[in-house]
Order: C-alpha cells, then sequence, then structure tokens
C-alpha cells in the first residue's frame, strides 16, 4: 500500500485496516450510524497519519539542522539526493 513512505509504520496499517472495515460496514448497512462511524474512522485515521507524519518531518529538519550546525556536509548532501 503507501509503505514506500518512511513514516508509514505497523501503527498506520492498523488505522487502515479499521477503515476499510468501517467502508465494508457502511456498504452492507447504508444506515445513518454506519455514516457517522465511518467519518468518525476516517477523521481519527487521517488526523493520526497528520501527526505521525508531521512527527517525522520534524525530526528530519532538526537532524538537518544538526548536520548543518557540526558541518556534516556529507550527510546533509546523501539527504537531498
Amino acid at each position: 500500500m503507501k509503505q514506500h513512505k518512511p513514516w508509514f509504520g505497523g501503527e498506520c496499517l492498523g488505522f487502515l485496516d479499521r477503515r476499510k472495515q468501517a467502508k465494508m460496514q457502511w456498504v452492507q448497512d447504508l444506515s445513518q450510524s454506519s455514516i457517522d462511524h465511518l467519518n468518525n474512522v476516517r477523521r481519527e485515521a487521517s488526523r493520526h497519519f497528520r501527526n505521525i507524519k508531521e512527527e517525522y518531518l520534524k525530526a528530519k529538519i532538526d537532524e538537518l539542522k544538526t548536520d548543518i550546525k557540526v558541518k556534516n556536509i556529507r550527510d546533509f548532501v546523501w539527504v537531498h539526493q
């Protein structure tokens, strides 16, 4: 699936599975409660993905700042290729 993203881990797969199950439940039962459940699960998954990605990017930025401060240009250049 989206495993090529470095921030995408096992916990993210759990959120994807829950979202998929909620969608299958909605397809089988078109009631308002299943629609609400699907929307809640989608919102939780999106929030989780956004937070995990943000944490990953902040850590990467801090790593790059450290490489620049220490004048470790080799690691800095390898990251951008």
